[in-house]
């Protein structure tokens, strides 16, 4: 059974293809995107149809959602499935959503209730998956030097998203308003499990922080995306994301030892350890396994659900220690498979803690490493999507 796999360079890609590769499917792939980001829609749209005329398919796959392959794929008749890793994915918005064609897997529950009454039957839950074997093998193979490299008592991977805040280039001056949109973001920061910006800003308001940002995200493509659920996610949930990530750095570093692997600038923070960027595949494995503690902190656009990031961890026995989500539980248990924290306070707490109880912390590493090993490889994960699409 063959499958277009049409890629563009999300990290999860290549566990996902040796997911469906695990259970027998021939993998078919589109690549041109990896390398040129600016294909336009009319080329997009020739090229993936060059090869549907070539290759016979069963179904085509990607990592988020492409309107323009789902118009495609309904032009074609073909199943178009893909699974979201981020959040917010403001193409779910679109009309093309609504296709019979289109299988739509989202892993953040919280977003895809917004947007499963548009196709019913046809979006689905499911949670990110991991591949354990590929992270043993990668740890296996290091050596004590590289072991060494990557070891730390907490670490964080990933961006610090000052280089992605959108919000950040406001330029003019709200008076009163710009002090209301201050509020709504410390309001939220003092919630976990709840996202509620949106709720809270009026059409007014929105309209006006529009008129004032140069280059308010627009929509490409026809649909039902409201500026107020861009202004809150794409970016107050921005904004939102750098105080944390701010706060967290600051208190820790302070406190422990800690180190960064990222490209953000890192130099408001002189007591932290910057490791610069790691490769995902080779190098990030062996951060998780060798740091004593490793942190997540969740995008708040990101409403219930797991980011890859803790699977990554468990999935390379790692001990995670993450900020609550209302989806932890429903697999992961806290203080069994790894832990959680509800303020920078307890977040403090815990990390001295655990740094401190070593066996405690093995422990919850190896029983959270054995549970995603049983539960939330890519082949389960991809076998329940196959059930949900094809009711096999």
């Amino acid at each position: 059974m063959k499958l277009l796999f049409y890629r563009y360079g999300s990290i999860a890609e290549p566990d996902c293809i040796a997911g469906f590769e695990e259970l027998g499917f021939t993998v078919l792939q589109m690549t041109e995107e990896i390398t040129d980001k600016n294909i336009a829609g009319d080329r997009f749209v020739k090229n993936v149809s060059a090869f549907l005329d070539k290759n016979n398919v069963q179904f085509v796959f990607t990592i988020n959602f492409f309107p323009l392959m789902a118009e495609v794929c309904r032009i074609y008749h073909l199943p178009y499935l893909c699974w979201t890793v981020d959040s917010p994915v403001m193409e779910l918005f679109s009309d093309a959503l609504c296709y019979e064609t289109n299988h739509i897997f989202v892993f953040d529950r919280g977003s895809m209730e917004l947007i499963e009454h548009r196709n019913p039957g046809h979006i689905h839950h499911l949670p990110l998956a991991c591949n354990p074997k590929e992270r043993r093998e990668v740890i296996d193979r290091a050596s004590s030097a590289q072991a060494k490299k990557f070891s730390s008592a907490i670490s964080f991977v990933g961006s610090l998203y000052t280089e992605k805040n959108p919000y950040a280039r406001l330029s003019a001056t709200f008076s009163y308003m710009e002090g209301y949109f201050r509020g709504l973001i410390e309001a939220q920061r003092r919630v976990y499990g709840a996202f509620f910006l949106e709720e809270l800003l009026t059409d007014e308001m929105t309209a006006e922080f529009k008129s004032r940002f140069h280059g308010f995200y627009e929509s490409p493509y026809p649909g039902i995306l409201t500026d107020r659920y861009t202004l809150a996610n794409l970016y107050l949930g921005s904004m939102l994301t750098v105080l944390d990530r701010d706060e967290l750095v600051k208190r820790l570093s302070e406190k422990f030892e800690l180190a960064l692997y990222t490209g953000s600038d890192t130099s408001s923070y002189p007591k932290a350890k910057n490791g610069g960027l790691v490769k995902s595949l080779t190098e990030m494995p062996l951060v998780f396994r060798h740091s004593k503690i490793n942190l997540n902190t969740t995008t708040r656009p990101i409403r219930t659900g797991l980011p890859l990031r803790i699977f990554d961890i468990l999935s390379a026995g790692g001990f995670c220690l993450t900020n609550w989500q209302n989806e932890l539980g429903e697999e992961l248990v806290p203080g069994v498979h790894l832990d959680t924290y509800g303020s920078m306070d307890e977040l403090e707490e815990k990390c001295a803690w655990y740094l401190s109880h070593e066996k405690e912390r093995q422990e919850i590493a190896e029983n959270g490493f054995a549970y995603v090993s049983e539960h939330c490889t890519y082949p389960i994960r991809i076998t329940r999507m196959l059930e949900m699409a094809f009711h096999v």
